[in-house]
């Protein structure tokens, strides 16, 4: 077998676009490299260091339910994006080609013809 024949064609943003919808191309994502990738392409950290700190600073102040749901809305937040990151990742490749470009890329998502 040749190095060339373990290697998968380049698919073109457009191609990836158009084949996702007739379902003429195969996707496979790594999620836990779709999670890292997700969560710093939103900059989820930036969101949730200052809502979880702020729920802390309210409960510790005296308004503990609203301090609480604060950090519950944190966690639960990055849970979700965490579980949810294959699909948004499909999502942001289907929307922006420079994302398309980085994720096949680096790996953490692989696109072949069907």
């Amino acid at each position: 077998m040749a190095a060339d024949d373990d290697l998968a064609a380049y698919v073109s943003h457009e191609e990836f676009r158009a084949g996702l919808a007739a379902g003429r191309v195969r996707v496979v994502v790594n999620p836990k490299l779709a999670r890292r990738y997700v969560a710093q392409r939103l900059m989820l950290l930036v969101v949730l260091m200052p809502l979880i700190g702020v729920g802390i600073a309210l409960a510790l102040t005296g308004q503990r339910w609203l301090g609480a749901g604060l950090v519950f809305a944190g966690v639960a937040l990055n849970r979700i994006v965490a579980w949810q990151a294959p699909k948004i990742l499909l999502q942001m490749a289907q929307r922006d080609a420079r994302v398309y470009d980085q994720v096949t890329d680096q790996a953490v998502m692989e696109v072949r013809r069907a």
